[in-house]
């Protein structure tokens, strides 16, 4: 049986005139009328298992964006259904942001409902979510109480009702693909300017003018001409890209930074709801190691080449490969939805054998890891010869917003003492740098919201270069 506040505000209601007026045994008859009442409530309370209950739910959304929950439900018992129907989700799925309506105004806040309904009848009601985290959510029971006539007491039963939705990266960085695809079509050749400077495939011959290599210069072309002529060349389609993220225990390190603005989704209609995205403030290396990855993946498959994308810290979390074209990014967001961080040492001997089993020409390697100087002097840089002997490796560390703070803040004698550890650790991290360019290795470190286009900077630099 469960008691509702109105059951114990009329037994407190009760009691206070039977002490004010103290007449011997009142005190025990007020409490046995109200418990006689709330014995009615519950016995003419329609039963919480006789409540049909179907869940409609999308089966993937993407981080931030507001979504909602449906419950049908239908009363399949003879008596009238007066009852608060909770749809239990996850903390990181629930918000009080309203939902919209056909009728117009907002019709739920939370995941609690009342329902009326008729014997037979059926109701609908939505529960608005927005996730904060990436990952398969699944709904908890839905906890049905029924009231009595009275108000007072009812009865409550948890019913079952299966329910997964799957969050998928924000993938917040998309702003940035316009302006690189633009890059990328002027180094192809497609636009109206005709990049200069090396590559690997021969385009066409044109007219030497100041300032091209002279390398470049086509002497038999020029010796058929009375012009000095020049090769132009593009960049080399259908190579091969390998990002991997590291999702060992460095990925699971907190991050400063702050996310995109919202933006309402101008396509919903008045039936659905706002599709915005909230401001992400700050997360795990791993989140912007997910955005820079899937940043590069758009750009890499825009420019022709094959990208495969794998997620290890001691053994493989997932791997997306094979994909191409409009089935690349949502075949990533699917696969990067669940990978999540380990608690675990990365085994850089068996990240670099997954790699050298899976693509065995020249291929530009992507390593989405720390700079953390202990972590890569006993991890990475033992093995990463084996890597940038054969292919163009790139490792991209996404830098703390917090530690910059640090660095910049001389406002009292304990900060400047924190601003000098903040620059030890950035002394170490450029010295780790330039080791691992020594090695041949590209490093890319960027504060969270930058890593991602500075990464696409990158690629479309090394494409431009021919060192694909």
């Amino acid at each position: 049986m469960a008691l509702t506040w109105r059951a114990v505000a009329l037994a407190v209601l009760g009691v206070v005139p039977v002490v004010l007026l103290p007449v011997p045994g009142t005190v025990l008859v007020w409490a046995l009328v109200v418990a006689a009442a709330c014995v009615v409530d519950v016995v003419w309370a329609a039963s919480p298992r006789d409540v049909a209950l179907q869940r409609r739910v999308p089966r993937a959304v993407r981080l931030g964006v507001l979504t909602r929950s449906e419950l049908v439900l239908t009363n399949t018992s003879r008596r009238r259904l007066r009852a608060v129907v909770r749809d239990a989700w996850p903390p990181s799925l629930v918000t009080d942001a309203p939902a919209r309506t056909a009728g117009g105004p907002v019709l739920a806040r939370s995941a609690r409902h009342d329902v009326r309904l008729a014997a037979g009848e059926s109701s609908r009601v939505r529960t608005p979510l927005r996730p904060t985290r990436r990952g398969d959510r699944t709904a908890g029971p839905v906890t049905v109480r029924s009231l009595g006539p009275l108000g007072l007491a009812g009865r409550q039963a948890s019913l079952p009702v299966p329910g997964t939705i799957r969050v998928l990266p924000e993938f917040s960085s998309r702003r940035h693909l316009p302006s690189r695809l633009a890059r990328l079509r002027e180094m192809d050749g497609r636009a109206a300017v005709q990049v200069r400077g090396e590559g690997t495939e021969f385009d066409s011959l044109r007219e030497y003018v100041v300032g091209d290599d002279v390398r470049s210069i086509d002497w038999r072309a020029t010796a058929r001409r009375s012009e000095v002529v020049v090769r132009t060349w593009r960049p080399e389609r259908d190579r091969r890209v390998v990002v991997v993220l590291d999702t060992g225990r460095t990925s699971a390190a907190r991050i400063g930074g702050t996310g995109p603005e919202p933006a309402p989704d101008a396509s919903a209609g008045p039936d659905e709801p706002d599709d915005t995205t909230e401001p992400t403030l700050g997360g795990t290396r791993l989140e912007a190691s997910v955005e820079a990855a899937l940043l590069l993946s758009a750009l890499a498959d825009r420019a022709g080449d094959r990208v495969q994308v794998l997620a290890y810290d001691r053994a493989l979390r997932t791997r997306v490969a094979g994909a191409s074209g409009p089935r690349l990014l949502p075949a990533l967001a699917d696969g990067l939805a669940v990978v999540e961080p380990a608690l675990l040492e990365t085994d850089w001997t068996g990240l670099v054998g997954q790699v050298r089993s899976r693509v065995s020409q020249r291929s530009l390697v992507v390593l989405l890891t720390t700079l953390d100087p202990a972590a890569v002097e006993t991890g990475l840089l033992p093995v990463v010869g084996q890597l940038s002997g054969t292919h163009q490796v790139v490792v991209a560390s996404v830098a703390d917003a917090e530690v910059a703070r640090l660095q910049a803040d001389r406002s009292s004698s304990a900060a400047v003492y924190d601003a000098a550890a903040a620059a030890r650790g950035d002394l170490e991290r450029s010295a780790v740098s330039a080791v691992l360019r020594q090695h041949g290795v590209e490093v890319v470190e960027a504060m969270p919201d930058e890593l991602a286009p500075r990464l696409a900077d990158t690629y479309l630099a090394l494409k431009a270069a021919g060192r694909l």
